[in-house]
């Protein structure tokens, strides 16, 4: 373990080449909210938005120093391309950034950006384990060096620089620090680093409800990978821990992982935008979500990792129907409208007055008495619908909430 330590301290020295720490701010906003001291460890201001660029820049160092092979390659559709490229830049090397066809082209571009003449965008596969083999057979046919994302001995040592930094920075050992988990690599790091620095330091682990890959392996005893994953979360979407990851991360219990929904978590993305100023992809607002489920943390002062903000604004209307939906303030219904004149008229009758109509559609079949109508609703206060639906029921409206149903509203909404 010192000589874990000793070695981080080596690699956040060489960072500074790159960047300087990032801040931890005190958030007053969250602050007054949970009755603590809320630290926000801000990974989302790195040169590339993420703190990816720490593991990557000291697993290339290490090689370029040992006089590996000046070709390295990654597969990723996002934060790790990123820091990989800008890596690539920095230290002259050759790279080969595999992506899957499906990666959004904003994400391609600014990969390009960081990166420059030093790396060329490989576009393969339509799913990321399909990406990531053909990655990994360039590898071999080149004899170039392969850049996992998190489960490498470097990777991990990078990313524990952000715990280096915490602590100089809040001059105290923090008493709870919230880490965000999709592959481990940021949490063994910095769990690993704390146990010998500050070795009271609690931990609690944000996972998006639709990937938890650590909640899965504490329970198993080992990695498992899950049948099935959420994307939306895609930073922090992994289908299972990296090895050496849950080596460092099998001393804490399934008790200690709490899950965000994916629809709560567009909340806390509005939140620190609207309220704050702060952008955060959705991956970069877990550790923040989960903080009203961690108890009492009255007086504690508490470091929650903005882990990164690449976040493309055209996915903000998403985010925001998203959060509408957890909020109980905008639902989605199938309604059979009686084909006859005044009905749609009778229907608006029922709206409150703070009931707007954001959707409707209404598809008119002469051969039948009813027609059906898709029709969204938002609302000030998840009261509001609740009433509408008794108005309804009273009105002798028959309908269907789809607002939760998955297939049919992704179907037609």
């Amino acid at each position: 373990m010192e000589n874990f330590a000793a070695a981080v301290r080596l690699a956040e020295a060489a960072l500074r080449d790159l960047f300087e720490p990032t801040p931890l701010q005190r958030n007053d906003h969250l602050s007054a909210k949970y009755g603590a001291e809320i630290w926000l460890k801000r990974e989302d201001l790195t040169p590339v938005r993420s703190y990816k660029l720490r593991g990557a820049f000291n697993a290339m160092r290490k090689l370029v120093g040992g006089g590996a092979p000046g070709h390295f390659v990654c597969a990723s559709a996002g934060n790790h391309a990123q820091g990989v490229a800008y890596a690539c830049r920095h230290f002259g090397a050759q790279g080969t950034i595999f992506m899957p066809v499906t990666t959004p082209g904003q994400k391609i571009a600014k990969t390009r950006m960081f990166g420059g003449d030093a790396v060329r965008i490989v576009l393969t596969g339509d799913y990321f384990d399909q990406t990531l083999a053909a990655a990994q057979a360039f590898c071999a046919d080149e004899g170039a060096q392969f850049l996992s994302p998190f489960d490498a001995p470097d990777i991990i040592e990078g990313q524990a620089t952000v715990g280096l930094e915490m602590l100089a920075q809040l001059g105290r050992a923090p008493d709870l620090v919230v880490l965000p988990v999709g592959g481990g690599g940021l949490s063994a790091g910095v769990t690993k680093l704390l146990a010998t620095e500050a070795p009271d330091t609690r931990f609690a682990f944000a996972e998006p409800l639709g990937g938890a890959s650590l909640q899965a392996a504490l329970r198993a005893g080992a990695p498992v990978a899950l049948p099935a994953v959420d994307s939306f979360v895609d930073g922090a979407a992994v289908a299972r821990i990296g090895a050496l990851p849950f080596e460092a991360l099998s001393r804490f219990s399934e008790h200690d992982v709490h899950l965000a929904p994916e629809d709560r978590i567009c909340r806390t993305m509005l939140e620190m935008l609207n309220t704050e100023g702060v952008v955060l992809e959705p991956a970069g607002a877990l550790a923040l979500d989960v903080l009203g489920d961690l108890g009492d943390l009255s007086g504690k002062a508490v470091v929650a990792v903005c882990s990164g903000g690449n976040f493309d604004f055209e996915r903000l209307p998403e985010v925001k129907e998203r959060a509408q939906r957890f909020q109980g303030v905008k639902k989605y219904f199938v309604l059979r409208m009686p084909q006859r004149p005044g009905a749609l008229r009778d229907f608006l009758e029922l709206l409150g007055p703070n009931d707007d109509i954001a959707r409707f559609e209404y598809l008119k079949k002469s051969a039948r008495n009813f027609g059906s109508v898709l029709i969204g609703i938002e609302t000030s206060e998840p009261a509001n619908l609740t009433a509408l639906m008794a108005r309804l029921d009273q009105s002798g409206f028959a309908y269907r909430d789809i607002t939760n149903d998955g297939i049919l509203s992704e179907l037609l909404v």
